[in-house]
């Protein structure tokens, strides 16, 4: 049964990622469909198509970095580069990205078209820096973020999320760690059956049982926790970390939080 539910995840997170990085326009058809049917073919099917931004050389991150630097240098700093800046961050550029992608650019473009592209980003870019890095976080998986996981906040160290992903058949969540959270050492306990199996979605994180090395979690890694073992897992330091946790079904199943991880013991790991 566990194979199976691995197997069906694992294609739907390669099937819906692929799917997630793709573009689809229809600013052309909108607005020139019928006074210029052919150029608004070109702009939605071409340029916003396959041939263009849908083009997987290079990552939509990069794409809007260097079409908000020639519209730039071009002193195009109108509604259309408004709204490049908007996707941009969408694909996740973040506030610091922006900032010396213009500062550069101004050598290069004019320091008048620089301000104006300050004034703009300025306005993009209004809310904190920690809500930008958690909206980056999010274009790179296609399970949601969650809300903050207030429920059992006081056995983490740091900030987590938890999204249910599923309640029937099978119960499964995805968690979501700032960088340096980690849950403290726990056992699932169960006099038969029971346990966890955990399958990385996002960023970089740890897996550790007790008196063992930790074991890092990429997108991808499938970890299988038995029942009645002490462990903890986690972001690492300097990542976010999303993961999906299965429930295994088990007979008196019950969780046991324990002691926090220490900061000397997690910065042991690299």
């Amino acid at each position: 049964m566990n194979r199976i539910i691995l197997i069906l995840v694992l294609s739907i997170l390669t099937f819906d990622l692929m799917a997630q990085e793709k573009i689809v326009q229809t600013a052309g058809r909108n607005q020139l469909g019928e006074f210029a049917p052919k150029f608004a073919e070109l702009n939605d099917n071409v340029l916003f198509g396959e041939a263009v931004w849908n083009d997987t050389t290079l990552s939509l991150h990069d794409r809007s970095m260097i079409t908000i630097s020639i519209l730039l240098g071009k002193g195009l700093v109108d509604s259309s580069f408004r709204s490049h800046l908007e996707m941009g961050k969408k694909h996740g550029i973040t506030r610091q990205e922006i900032s010396a992608l213009l500062t550069q650019a101004a050598f290069y473009a004019g320091w008048p078209n620089a301000w104006a592209g300050f004034r703009m980003a300025k306005e993009v870019w209004s809310d904190n820096e920690a809500a930008t890095e958690k909206e980056r976080f999010q274009q790179e998986m296609i399970f949601p973020i969650g809300e903050p996981n207030t429920a059992y906040a006081k056995f983490f160290i740091g900030n987590s999320y938890l999204a249910p992903i599923s309640r029937e058949q099978v119960r499964v969540s995805n968690v979501t760690f700032e960088p340096r959270c980690r849950n403290n050492w726990h056992i699932h306990k169960a006099s038969k059956g029971g346990g966890q199996m955990l399958i990385g979605v996002a960023g970089r994180g740890w897996y550790q049982e007790e008196g063992k090395p930790a074991v890092e979690i990429l997108p991808g890694t499938v970890i299988h926790i038995p029942a009645n073992v002490k462990h903890w897992h986690g972001a690492a330091a300097d990542s976010w970390f999303a993961h999906l946790a299965f429930e295994v079904e088990g007979e008196d199943a019950s969780n046991v939080w324990l002691d926090p991880v220490t900061d000397e013991e997690y910065d042991k790991l690299k």
